[in-house]
């Protein structure tokens, strides 16, 4: 025998009406962020850009962190892995993906301020891992490839080379500022894979 719910059901109208106030909020801290960093982005700026009371926003998300890590939750969303056949190839592949997203994806403009939060959030810190496990899901996975190929011996420790792909990229988007072009993406890949044990 089925057990009756408690109360009456919640109308398929109200439903939307939610669905489309969460959606109208995470738009609005998403926009704060690319343009402000995390800095810009707090529940009364929220509430001011989306129009949505900051009791309804406090009723779905308790904190300002676990605001801003729905909104970024898809953020740097995962690349699937090529399969060109051979390690230089997948890496030229993804290392010149991420050198175009750097230059022109609105999350490049956010990750620096997820960093600094990260050291004194620890629920930002979560959200940094998992956007640096979406970023580098890729990478690891072309170096399981070239393993199973036999490119790489399996006792080869290849974060050395996950580094020596992504660290100058990262180096020129947010140090520097110097172009990330194909010729400098290029030398990379050269530089990093020539250094591989055979």
């Amino acid at each position: 025998m089925k057990k009756k719910r408690a109360g009456k059901p919640v109308p398929k109208e109200t439903d939307e009406r939610v669905r489309r106030s969460k959606e109208t909020v995470l738009a609005a801290t998403y926009e704060l962020l690319t343009e402000a960093g995390l800095g810009g982005v707090s529940v009364d700026a929220v509430s001011a850009r989306s129009g949505v009371a900051k009791t309804t926003i406090y009723r779905h998300w308790p904190s300002r962190s676990a605001l801003v890590l729905d909104a970024c939750s898809q953020l740097g969303s995962k690349r699937e892995a090529p399969n060109t056949g051979s390690l230089k190839g997948d890496v030229t592949v993804l290392v010149t993906d991420l050198a175009r997203r750097l230059r022109t994806a609105r999350w490049a403009g956010v990750l620096p301020s997820i960093i600094d939060a990260a050291e004194r959030d620890p629920e930002l810190a979560e959200l940094h891992s998992r956007l640096h496990a979406g970023l580098m899901g890729a990478f690891n996975l072309a170096v399981e490839q070239a393993r199973k190929r036999g490119e790489l011996p399996r006792t080869q420790d290849t974060s050395h080379l996950l580094a020596a792909l992504v660290g100058p990229l990262f180096y020129r988007r947010w140090f520097s500022r110097e172009a990330l072009d194909e010729r400098f993406v290029q030398s990379i890949i050269e530089s990093a894979v020539a250094k591989l044990k055979p």
